[in-house]
């Protein structure tokens, strides 16, 4: 029944349902209710969400079996189902959930006693008028509180902010802090990275204080000790990690059960500074932790308002798509500002690859990697869908064909110079994660033979066989959501010529976002409207559980 046309049930989601409900004493009626109750839970959950609703009906069947705890639970028991109000969670992400939210309240109550922090904030954030300076006052609650949010668009300053706040902690403290800086990915780390060293150069305190704030900046996996032979991390909570302040930039990125694992692996009396954009993407995997803890934590939250990096069209482009406004966003793209333009489908190729030559020229004359890489960042294809004829790995395909056609002179299928990968599995061993991105490359140390080159966050380079590398895939185009805590000179972003439900305002939002100064669309009138319209809503308890802490 639940393999039928008509339910959109995967296989795992009918093995899950199975599973459960072979361990009932159901009749057949009822077994078939629960199993269609246990593949929705599993059909979500893979889709993002941590729970769904159910009705009283629903509950009372699911507690029927046997299976089923309803909060508050009996701790002498345990059950793979777990029901809170109207929620229904597998015990997993029940137990994420409930344990973030535990220790973010206890952190968001937790102030810190600021004498001097007037006269720190006047110095640091010198008035410039009779606004609000958004940034002083996220720097404000930052150092008051052990727990803070500072979201914003892109070029809003959130990491000169906390690099302030980083100084400003620093001189209030009777020693010198421990601070962490993290985030999801190598990409968003090593950005991260740039933008604390760029703003410490610049920053007005003594040189002495200035050896105290860090300047390298890893991955959370890296940071809470992953282990390759085991999905539990070295860091918990019974062997918490050692620094005073954590600071995790593109926190949108991250996903319920890495936050809840981060929060339950501070040490007792540390804080945790967020850093994200609560109108991007949320994580990949389950939850909008971000946009909860912002929803319900608002007095730990501020938001910076202003631009240094954007203004004219590229803003009012994001800011009509953010606002939902389909005609201000469409009169905009067909508009006459050169810098965002609509494209015909059949120019998708040809722009590619023109846009492309100098990164071939450069692997073609065997440039060096430092080179070869920023000159593939400058420009990026990203899709709203992996599969599909316009989806990222159709585009990858058809544009490295076009670019370096079959090469086979290096006896390694599947490699050849200039052939960029994206990292699709995380592989602690040798410190790779999901979306980490390389270059393969001749290694003129290796007598030519071919290696796969990455850049780390703290600027070094370091290279693997093709052998060696875990699952990955070519990517001349990715994904809005692999492309999160990256920045192109030049974006190009291409929608499905029909509508799909992956389409939302956040996912154009988002990719809008990764331009620094060029942004061209390739999509119809219809689907556009489809995606600025189209709100991305998740379903979780979190937010509901922080406001009823509060």
């Amino acid at each position: 029944m639940l393999f039928s046309d008509e339910i959109p049930f995967s296989r795992l989601d009918c093995a899950f349902a199975r599973f459960l409900s072979q361990r009932t004493y159901f009749d057949s009626g009822r077994k078939q209710r629960f199993e269609v109750l246990t593949a929705t839970l599993s059909q979500q959950q893979y889709q993002g969400h941590t729970c769904i609703t159910i009705t009283d009906n629903d509950k009372e069947l699911l507690l029927e079996s046997g299976l089923t705890g309803e909060i508050p639970v009996n701790p002498a028991l345990s059950y793979p189902l777990i029901i809170e109000e109207n929620r229904l969670y597998t015990q997993r992400f029940w137990a994420y959930e409930n344990q973030l939210a535990t220790k973010i309240t206890r952190l968001a109550q937790a102030t810190t006693h600021t004498p001097n922090l007037e006269n720190l904030l006047d110095r640091y954030f010198p008035a410039k008028g009779a606004q609000t300076d958004w940034q002083r006052e996220a720097a404000k609650t930052a150092c008051g509180r052990l727990f803070s949010i500072i979201t914003g668009g892109p070029g809003t300053g959130k990491t000169t902010t906390v690099c302030k706040i980083l100084a400003i902690l620093q001189e209030l403290a009777p020693k010198p802090l421990l601070i962490a800086l993290t985030a999801p990915t190598g990409k968003a780390a090593m950005r991260l990275q740039e933008a604390i060293g760029t703003n410490l150069a610049a920053l007005n305190c003594p040189e002495a204080l200035q050896e105290h704030i860090p300047c390298a900046a890893i991955t959370l996996h890296r940071l809470l000790g992953a282990d390759p032979m085991s999905p539990y991390f070295k860091h918990d909570a019974t062997n918490p990690l050692i620094f005073d302040r954590v600071v995790v930039d593109e926190a949108s990125m991250v996903d319920l059960a890495l936050m809840s694992k981060l929060s339950s692996a501070l040490k007792p009396g540390a804080g945790l500074i967020l850093l994200g954009d609560k109108d991007q993407l949320a994580s990949v995997e389950s939850g909008a932790v971000l946009a909860d803890l912002i929803a319900g934590l608002p007095d730990n939250t501020v938001e910076l308002k202003h631009s240094y990096r954007f203004d004219g069209g590229i803003k009012k482009f994001s800011d009509a798509v953010n606002n939902q406004d389909y005609e201000a966003a469409w009169a905009i793209l067909t508009g006459p500002d050169d810098r965002i333009e609509l494209l015909e489908p059949s120019r998708l190729l040809p722009y590619i690859t023109q846009r492309r030559e100098d990164y071939v020229r450069l692997v073609k004359t065997r440039a060096g990697f430092t080179e070869i890489y920023r000159a593939f960042n400058e420009f990026q294809v990203l899709c709203s869908n992996r599969q599909g004829p316009t989806g990222a790995l159709a585009v990858s395909i058809a544009v490295e064909h076009a670019l370096f056609g079959h090469s086979t002179q290096y006896g390694v299928t599947g490699w050849y110079p200039g052939r960029p990968v994206i990292v699709a599995q995380n592989n602690p061993a040798l410190h790779l994660y999901n979306g980490d991105i390389g270059i393969c490359l001749p290694d003129r140390e290796q007598n030519g033979n071919l290696m796969v080159f990455f850049q780390r966050p703290d600027g070094s380079v370091k290279k693997f066989l093709p052998a060696r590398m875990p699952d990955c895939e070519t990517v001349f185009a990715t994904t809005v959501h692999k492309s999160q805590g990256s920045e192109f000179e030049d974006v190009l972003v291409v929608l499905p010529e029909t509508a799909n439900p992956v389409l939302s305002t956040e996912l154009l939002y988002t990719a809008i976002s990764r331009a620094r100064k060029n942004i061209k669309l390739i999509t119809g009138k219809t689907v556009f409207m489809t995606a600025v319209i189209n709100k991305a809503l998740r379903n979780t308890g979190l937010r509901n559980k922080l406001n009823k802490s509060g």
